[in-house]
């Protein structure tokens, strides 16, 4: 028989479990478009969430370099602001204290936004200004999402637009780029000197159209390249001077408006002051607001220098081509297999990927052409795209360049006596008999050891049409291929 309730003892009975109350995991945050819900513990608000995912595009985000320089950007506007009395002391240190957090590699994963986006890179300057305004916050004893101490925009964005502030960042991280790519050309060129004088008495054949021309020096081939080096260094540091006009102060399309006359005047010395870097203010703000060309002329010197050192690695592998059946002149390093089914196979993997990075670079460079043609008005939209492909181009051709220094310039070797072989045999050394016996007599002769497969040498001293020693002297190593020398 069931007992009845009532007679049930109370301290017999289990007290119900209480269900523990979950802690928030996000916070309710507002823009003028609306109302997102945003991860309680990030650094980042609404308006970078919803330009992550309005642009999944690359799956990448905004390049590490211009995340850093975009910080600093935001450090000197805040320095600025400060000393202009618009931003206050305890507010102005706190952004400062974030901005260098940031400038160190803190918050990296907070960065969430596209590095290929809509609006001329706002959400690129609002995801900053929200990591900035959160973080600085923070330490003022704001909880994330609460922007009462530290606001993005009337705080963080003081005195600045998107279309000053992105631009100046950007041309901080092609500097600073460019100031990689030209250590790395630098030591190309070293190693090439090096190989120039290690190569400089081998005689081999100079070739024209890949048919046999005159004779020449191995590290003549070698110092060519070298020349080839130091002019695109040469045409780099030029170039540099483009980025050093900055339209910083002059806010949305150049009127500088909102920004004080003491901002205006200050804001990019104190730029140069953190930097280094030469920078001035543009002469002509609307100018340098809407008109991008400067990005187009730095794209063109970088892919002018992957054009010629692509050319140079086709050289590397033709004359290590072979090694038996080709030109076999030098031997590249062996640096992995060269097939899953031919044994013994070494390819030229080194310049081949440097081929590749010089395409890559030259592709950048029609996207960025592309861009810079396509701006409206008094701006151009698509500096992202300009910065992706831009800052893409500086790196993979920049690692490009030390792998193939480091594992293969260095590594490479003359076969000597195959280029002594494959010059004595050809018929270019004819050429330098003709002021001695006449062009007509030089091609009869070359034809014939074309025809019967004897040295241009062994039929001279037959016929009579030099003496050996006079020969000898026109065979001269360096009279042939010394421009001076031949000039005496």
């Amino acid at each position: 028989m069931s007992q009845d309730i009532e007679s049930v003892n109370p301290t017999t009975m289990q007290a119900p479990v209480e269900t523990p109350v979950a802690a928030p995991v996000t916070r309710r945050e507002q823009d003028s478009i609306g109302e997102m819900d945003v991860p309680i513990d990030a650094y980042y608000g609404v308006q970078s969430l919803r330009a992550q995912r309005n642009f999944p595009i690359t799956g990448q985000p905004m390049h590490p370099m211009f995340i850093r320089n975009l910080a600093l950007v935001k450090k000197a506007a805040a320095i600025t602001n400060r000393a202009a009395g618009s931003l206050e002391p305890e507010k102005a240190a706190a952004i400062i204290g974030a901005c260098e957090e940031v400038m160190a590699g803190r918050l990296a994963d907070q960065f969430i936004v596209d590095n290929i986006q809509g609006g001329a890179g706002t959400s690129a300057n609002m995801n900053m200004n929200e990591v900035l305004a959160n973080r600085a916050g923070e330490m003022l004893g704001d909880p994330l999402g609460h922007y009462a101490a530290v606001h993005p925009n009337d705080h963080v964005n003081m005195a600045q637009s998107t279309n000053d502030v992105i631009p100046t960042a950007g041309k901080l991280t092609v500097l600073d780029l460019l100031g990689t790519l030209q250590k790395s050309l630098e030591a190309l060129r070293a190693e090439l000197d090096r190989k120039s004088d290690e190569f400089d008495d081998v005689l081999k054949m100079g070739r024209t159209q890949l048919e046999d021309a005159v004779p020449m020096r191995l590290g003549q081939t070698f110092h060519g390249y070298s020349s080839m080096v130091a002019r695109c260094e040469e045409r780099i540091a030029s170039v540099k001077s483009e980025m050093c006009a900055v339209n910083l102060g002059g806010t949305a399309i150049g009127t500088a408006i909102n920004v004080p006359p003491y901002y205006l005047r200050t804001i990019v010395p104190n730029l140069v002051a953190l930097t280094g870097y030469p920078l001035h203010q543009a002469a002509d703000l609307f100018d340098a607001t809407e008109n991008l060309d400067a990005f187009a002329a730095v794209s063109g010197a970088v892919k002018s220098c992957a054009m010629s050192i692509s050319k140079m690695c086709n050289d590397l592998r033709l004359l290590s081509s072979g090694p038996r059946t080709g030109f076999g002149e030098i031997n590249l390093p062996a640096m992995q297999n060269g097939s899953s089914i031919m044994p013994g196979k070494v390819n030229p993997v080194i310049p081949e990927v440097v081929n590749q990075a010089a395409f890559l670079v030259m592709g950048n460079d029609v996207t960025v052409s592309m861009a810079v043609e396509a701006g409206q008005m008094e701006l151009n939209a698509f500096e992202p795209v300009i910065f992706r492909a831009l800052f893409e181009e500086i790196d993979v051709l920049r690692n490009s360049i030390d792998t193939l220094t480091v594992n293969c310039i260095a590594g490479i070797t003359a076969n000597r006596e195959r280029c002594r072989e494959l010059m004595e045999m050809s018929v270019g050394v004819a050429t330098a008999l003709c002021p001695y016996i006449g062009y007509a007599k030089a091609a009869a002769v070359a034809k014939e050891a074309l025809r019967t497969k004897r040295s241009v040498r062994e039929l001279v001293l037959e016929q009579g049409l030099l003496d050996e020693e006079t020969l000898d002297a026109v065979e001269d190593p360096y009279s042939m291929t010394d421009p001076a020398a031949a000039g005496k």
